[in-house]
């Protein structure tokens, strides 16, 4: 049985306050107000009526709202668009997300297509948008094959995020069951197959690493994959639309845990950063990042106050951590060291089911 996900991905940083939004695993998105001054979070209002709205994708203009609707019976999953005014979630339509059990979305800044991470099935799906925000059936699936080491996880392809290039002319869809990262070049205006292999199509990690979770360096010159089974981060060049591997490093040196990694943040001065362990360790692993290369250097582990850290968020400022605790039903803040990047609880948590997505939007 798959281990769920969450996804924390932030809009552009404004000093008043913004809007949380919180994907969940039941019928909710709650949407909430952010304090960046002190922290603080206040629930507005929820939207009830959609099916383990797991992971969110908001348009650059902040007006319109993607999710994943985690299924993988015999229907498939769901992707629904919902128009936001900035307080409520108003659902415009769905569509089928081409698989099973979709996991992750994202969205281009152009605003012309959601792709979608079909877990179940380890299937990539690309969704059009409609001049009125919804969303069209999609034009293009693509079946991911093969299988890797660990038995229990890896018997098919699982594909498990989906990430543009700084430039929007490639897409990388890290597969855990494969032990690959897919490598897509990105035609945003062909209604019929906007993805196609790159001219390297793949990228193979270390057998049994499980990759889930990648993010680019702010510079766009590195990347950085974790691998949610074996409790390591690789570090990669990015050039000339190649990733070429320079580092790999575990996220508890010296020990032997049962690993869970989740999600991966650089903070915004791109001198730090930060990983989640979900499974027993239920911490934030951080790391210096060596400011020549982009290598990485383990400080210390971060307690979450809370169990299953599925994924979190660094706010545009960098001041703050919030981190989804999906077991303990709750969303915690920390004020954040920018020198030492040391953590610190703020005291200021909400507490939501089942909480597997955040992302914040500028309040209009």
């Amino acid at each position: 049985m798959r281990l769920f996900t969450l996804l924390i991905i932030l809009l552009p940083f404004s000093t008043a306050a913004q809007t949380l939004l919180i994907g969940t695993y039941t019928k909710s998105i709650h949407v909430c107000r952010f304090d960046p001054e002190t922290g603080a979070i206040t629930k507005v209002s929820s939207n009830d009526e959609l099916n383990n709205p797991s992971f969110l994708t908001v348009s650059a203009n902040g007006q319109y709202v993607y999710a994943v609707g985690e299924a993988s019976g015999a229907n498939g999953g769901s992707v629904y668009a919902l128009k936001f005014d900035g307080n409520r979630l108003e659902l415009m339509n769905s569509q089928s997300s081409g698989g099973k059990g979709p996991c992750h979305i994202n969205i281009d800044k152009a605003g012309r297509n959601v792709i979608v991470a079909n877990y179940a099935n380890g299937s990539v799906s690309v969704l059009p948008i409609q001049p009125d925000g919804s969303l069209g059936a999609p034009i293009q699936t693509i079946q991911h094959t093969g299988s890797s080491i660990v038995e229990s996880r890896q018997k098919g392809p699982h594909a498990h995020s989906v990430n543009f290039s700084p430039d929007q002319k490639q897409v990388f869809v890290a597969d855990l069951g494969i032990d690959k990262i897919m490598v897509y070049d990105y035609h945003p205006g062909n209604k019929k197959t906007p993805l196609t292999p790159a001219a390297i199509p793949f990228i193979t990690t270390q057998p049994g690493m499980g990759p889930r979770h990648f993010t680019f360096h702010p510079n766009g010159k590195w990347a950085y994959v974790v691998g949610e089974l074996n409790g390591n981060v690789t570090v990669y060049n990015y050039k000339n639309k190649t990733l070429l591997p320079v580092q790999t490093v575990s996220t508890a040196p010296g020990a032997k845990p049962q690993f869970g990694l989740a999600d991966v943040h650089v903070t915004p001065d791109g001198n730090f950063l930060y990983v989640s362990d979900r499974i027993k360790q239920n911490y934030l692993a951080s790391f210096k990042i060596n400011k020549s290369n982009g290598e990485l250097s383990f400080i210390a582990h971060e307690p979450t106050l809370g169990e299953n850290p599925r994924n979190f968020m660094i706010d545009p400022s960098g001041k703050y951590v919030l981190v989804a605790n999906q077991s303990t039903n709750n969303v915690v803040v920390f004020k954040r060291d920018p020198a030492s990047d040391k953590l610190t609880p703020t005291g200021n948590q909400i507490n939501v089911e089942r909480p597997v997505c955040l992302q914040l939007v500028p309040v209009k």
